[in-house]
């Protein structure tokens, strides 16, 4: 149930932050937050991570269906027996879940932070894809930790008639 509440206020800060973007800037406004390295950028996006597949909202949506049903049934199978994977899964869910809202009612997400390095201008983006990378990135943790622990078998029970059952810890 911890899991869903993560997911739950990562989706609340993420459709926060947009509210406040979307009613308090124009499109293209900006603030500069640090200097010319960090602004508050109002900007919309038609398309998935980097503007990639612009236009392509229903694409976009059936896709977030299949990925949310996948993380939610295999966020049940495994949030009893790890604590990392369910983390990871729990913020690439509730980040999912924002960016599908806003695709299904406007078309569009809302993205804001934006990093300049130098004359390079980083894609923008927000909450909800901050969510999903820092969760993709513990989901791939947690399978590097998985393989270096799982190339050990350990004994975990043995029973009374003397056998012994292997398996990862």
């Amino acid at each position: 149930m911890v899991y869903y509440l993560i997911a739950l206020i990562v989706f609340l800060i993420d459709q926060g932050t947009k509210y406040l973007i979307s009613s308090r800037l124009q499109l293209d406004e900006q603030i500069p937050v640090i200097g010319n390295f960090f602004l508050i950028t109002s900007h919309r996006n038609r398309g998935a991570a980097f503007s990639i597949l612009q236009n392509q909202r229903w694409f976009l949506i059936l896709v977030t269906i299949v990925v949310v049903v996948g993380i939610v049934w295999y966020l049940n199978k495994v949030r009893k027996t790890r604590r990392l994977l369910p983390l990871a899964l729990a913020l690439v869910l509730g980040g999912a879940i924002g960016n599908f809202l806003d695709r299904l009612l406007t078309g569009e997400v809302v993205d804001f932070l934006q990093f300049n390095f130098g004359s390079y201008t980083f894609p923008i983006f927000n909450v909800a894809d901050s969510c999903i990378v820092v969760g993709v990135a513990l989901i791939i943790l947690d399978s590097l930790l998985d393989m270096k622990g799982g190339s050990q078998t350990e004994v975990t029970e043995v029973k009374e008639t003397g056998e012994a059952k292997e398996g990862n810890e």
